[in-house]
């Protein structure tokens, strides 16, 4: 059982399936969580070895960015937010929610983003052969991991209800005697 008062909490998936906008959410209807932006961290603390031109992305220094986070982390309350997962110790986490999207969907909103064509059919084709749903199983326990469809406004309601039950119960679940 976590020592800790909240749970972390993991949203995760490829880029395009609403995990910004899930945990911007989630954090406006729970308080007690704070939103902890991975790619925001990234830019902030530096946790980066320099620019990747071909994938208009920072190349992520893993190292740098969980010692940026680890005092966050275990003190709970985290609602971490990127599109991996498998670099958090499994100690610091609750629970991992990977989103998925429709390829149509994600098409639309990826080529709305203006990505690059090589970054584009990288994350399509990443979606398509379920790469972050199975980092997530092979880095975390099965009961820890939920994996929600995000191609609508309706469906982004219903997992954020389906998350806020969550930890509701998690809460319950670890009240200290």
């Amino acid at each position: 059982m976590p020592s800790r008062t909240l749970p972390n909490i993991i949203i995760t998936g490829t880029p395009g399936t609403g995990k910004t906008t899930h945990c911007e959410v989630l954090a406006e209807r729970c308080p007690e969580l704070r939103h902890l932006s991975v790619n925001q961290v990234v830019k902030d603390k530096e946790c980066h070895e320099g620019w990747d031109d071909e994938y208009q992305s920072w190349v992520v220094d893993e190292d740098k960015l969980l010692d940026n986070i680890e005092e966050h982390c275990k003190t709970g309350g985290c609602i971490i937010d990127w599109h991996a997962c498998d670099l958090f110790p499994k100690s610091w986490i609750d629970l991992v929610v990977v989103l998925r999207v429709d390829s149509a969907a994600h098409y639309d909103r990826l080529s709305s983003r203006n990505y690059p064509e090589v970054k584009l059919q990288e994350n399509i084709d990443s979606e398509i052969m379920e790469v972050l749903l199975q980092e997530a199983r092979d880095s975390y326990e099965e009961e820890i991991i939920v994996e929600l469809t995000s191609n609508s406004t309706e469906e982004l309601e219903e997992n954020v209800e389906r998350i806020q039950a969550w930890l509701k119960q998690w809460k319950e679940d670890n009240k200290s005697e």
